[in-house]
């Protein structure tokens, strides 16, 4: 016999399946959430270590989502803004290049600054132009390229390029140009009118928030192991028991989504991510620097001295440097070695005393986000089970949001 009966039962604590579960919960709805692990977060979360606050994967929460004001009390989150805009390191020195809505006085003097030129704000901007609207990217969906041919078409070459590739690369977790350009336009646009921050407690603050309304409904290290069809309902299995919904929400990670669903996982994209802690900082405004050199070998996407534009997640009297690169092909990340040395030559330091505080791989830290572009896949399979997650909408916090918020609806409307 089961352990209890509900209306829904959601399993995994993400993003995507507390919204939801909240969502049916302010509709009134008699919901539970089972979570694998020993906390809520699911791929969004915050490892404090001596002091320190290092993300999972290190994230950033653009303001900008639409789905997040939502979702939260964004002002609550208490978030602490980069920079407007980023730093590139050159072939001689570096270089800032702002952020063309929120500080254009200063592009004159970017431009005579070298490295970007008015023929080169032109092409970027016929390849952005799409993102000012974002229901004709969606429109023109099924005319979707590659993110390295719409940029080919656009003229966008050079410097500006690089630097376009790699931070994009650090975004998507895609360094081939592979990733649809319709998605790669929608988050231009976010990055256009909002400002990359971090919550004061760390990204973790987030999925905290959505958890608080769930009055004590979460149980956590519930492994799910079987997911059957019951005579009224479903019956839901783990190693501690058994339950009975008469509605079943997978909203675990895509891997595990795909286990428990029968259904063919996507493809998904690995990142490392490294943070140190020094007694010094390094020089420069507080922006995710990328390497704009042609010769530029080492495997660092971005990085930033994180405890520049977060002060909170440093520890006292020290500062605190991250790094990102891809997880290659194979699942092996770059030696730390590596990744140090690159990071410290884009931030112009000698970062041989830097001291480790963590490394995180995450070998499916993303799906992958292929042409043409799919913002809004089904949430039901055939057999009638619920899903929601990053890769039923866009690959990121908007999408996992979204798509739990559209998951819940579709569950009010069903009854």
């Amino acid at each position: 016999m089961p352990d209890f009966d509900c209306d829904v039962l959601v399993i995994g604590a993400g993003l995507a399946g507390l919204r939801c579960a909240a969502v049916l919960t302010a509709r009134g709805r008699d919901v539970w959430v089972w979570e694998a692990a020993g906390e809520v977060g699911g791929r969004v979360g915050t490892d404090v270590i001596d002091g320190f606050r290092c993300d999972r994967g290190f994230q950033v929460l653009n303001p900008a989502y639409p789905e997040l004001a939502r979702a939260v009390d964004v002002s609550a989150l208490d978030l602490q803004p980069f920079g407007a805009g980023i730093a590139v390191r050159r072939e001689r020195g570096a270089a800032v290049w702002v952020h063309p809505l929120r500080e254009p006085r200063r592009i004159p003097a970017m431009l005579a600054g070298g490295g970007i030129g008015l023929r080169d704000l032109m092409a970027a901007a016929r390849w952005a132009a799409p993102a000012l609207q974002p229901r004709r990217v969606k429109r023109n969906r099924h005319r979707d390229v590659a993110l390295r041919d719409g940029l080919d078409r656009a003229g966008v070459r050079g410097e500006l390029r690089r630097v376009v590739d790699r931070f994009l690369a650090g975004v998507v977790l895609d360094d081939t140009g592979a990733t649809s350009n319709g998605f790669a336009l929608l988050l231009a646009r976010m990055f256009l009118v909002g400002v990359p921050a971090l919550p004061a407690d760390g990204m973790r603050a987030l999925p905290a928030q959505l958890a608080a309304g769930l009055d004590g409904r979460i149980s956590l290290q519930r492994k799910v192991t079987a997911v059957e069809k019951a005579s009224e309902g479903w019956l839901v299995r783990d190693g501690r028991g058994a339950a009975r919904a008469r509605q079943v929400v997978v909203a675990t990670d895509p891997l595990a989504a795909a286990e428990l669903t029968g259904r063919r996982p996507p493809a998904m994209r690995g990142v490392v991510t490294d943070w140190w802690s020094t007694d010094q900082a390094p020089p420069g405004p507080p922006m995710l620097w990328v390497d704009g050199r042609a010769g530029a070998s080492g495997p660092v996407l971005n990085t930033a001295v994180i405890s520049a534009a977060a002060p909170s997640y440093a520890a006292p009297g020290r500062h605190l440097v991250a790094a990102s690169a891809l997880v290659g092909p194979h699942g092996e990340p770059p030696d730390e070695t590596a990744t140090r040395a690159h990071a410290g030559e884009i931030l112009g330091v000698d970062p041989s005393r830097w001291t480790p505080v963590t490394r995180q791989v995450i070998r499916a830290a993303l799906p992958a986000q292929l042409p043409p572009l799919s913002v809004r896949r089904p949430v039901r399979t055939p057999d009638g089970l619920w899903l929601c997650g990053d890769h039923r909408d866009t690959a990121s916090i908007q999408g996992a949001l979204v798509s739990g918020r559209r998951a819940a609806e579709q569950i009010a409307a069903a009854r």
